[in-house]
């Protein structure tokens, strides 16, 4: 438990925090050693809704949050054209966009201080979202008490925090190739064909999308499960995919980065 003795110091330096709240493992751990080190009143969970998210995240978001200090706020990423044209770099203008609206939330609660769920392993990883944060100011202490992803899903396990075992989760505009125009329909299209994945036990999965084609990433203990569900295939294709296919390596963080 050092390295959450070192979170818990380094907390306590800020007094009165904020933090970007996704709903994921590291921001809800961050949230509750947070509200143990500060007190409840002294930390705000400020969350951003919109299209970019799952129905899911939300939902389960909002319920983790159910009798705390938090803020929810709307937003139109469709307003950032990074983000419309799906850009290499998108999460950077979006990240820019949403984290300042979190930061002049911030402002308005008296809050100087603004922190992500940032761990020590995201930062070995291509993620121009945290160029933006970097940029304006934004607190990591995950990644200063140098906490790794496993860390924190050992950490809260043991601390019977909810999140420990939900899986990781990304924006639904990782799931269409950079350069993709990107619409509502089509994020939803996404959003509803894992959420018909979640519905038959599989609650690690991603489907990216290749115009018509549903390319599956689960993982492989699930193949099985999948190849034999005709019935799951042809609701798939109802919500507009003309081809289900199966990606035999298996759920992959961040799939089109390593498209050469």
């Amino acid at each position: 438990m050092e390295k959450i003795e070192r979170l818990k110091e380094i907390l306590k330096d800020y007094k009165k925090v904020a933090i970007a709240y996704s709903g994921g493992c590291d921001s809800h751990f961050l949230y509750e050693i947070s509200k143990e080190t500060l007190g409840n009143e002294n930390v705000l969970a400020i969350m951003c809704e919109g299209e970019m998210m799952s129905t899911k995240d939300i939902e389960d978001a909002k319920a983790q949050l159910a009798g705390g200090y938090y803020s929810i706020l709307p937003i139109d990423v469709f307003h950032v054209q990074a983000f419309k044209e799906n850009w290499k770099d998108r999460c950077y203008h979006c990240k820019k966009e949403v984290m300042g609206r979190v930061i002049a939330e911030a402002k308005k609660h008296q809050i100087e201080y603004v922190l992500d769920g940032k761990n020590s392993d995201d930062e070995g990883v291509y993620r121009p979202g945290i160029k933006a944060c970097l940029e304006l100011g934004i607190l990591s202490p995950l990644a200063e008490a140098k906490l790794t992803k496993s860390e924190i899903r050992r950490y809260s396990k043991d601390l019977n925090i909810v999140t420990h075992d939900k899986p990781s989760n990304a924006c639904l505009a990782s799931r269409f190739p950079y350069n993709t125009i990107l619409t509502s329909e089509k994020l939803k299209m996404v959003n509803d064909a894992e959420a018909l994945l979640e519905k038959r036990g599989i609650k690690n999965n991603r489907v990216r999308v290749h115009d018509t084609i549903a390319r599956i990433e689960v993982e492989p203990k699930d193949f099985e499960v999948l190849i034999h569900d005709q019935k799951m295939i042809e609701d798939m294709k109802d919500l507009g995919f003309q081809f289900i296919t199966l990606d035999l390596k298996g759920i992959t963080s961040g799939s089109y980065d390593q498209v050469k």
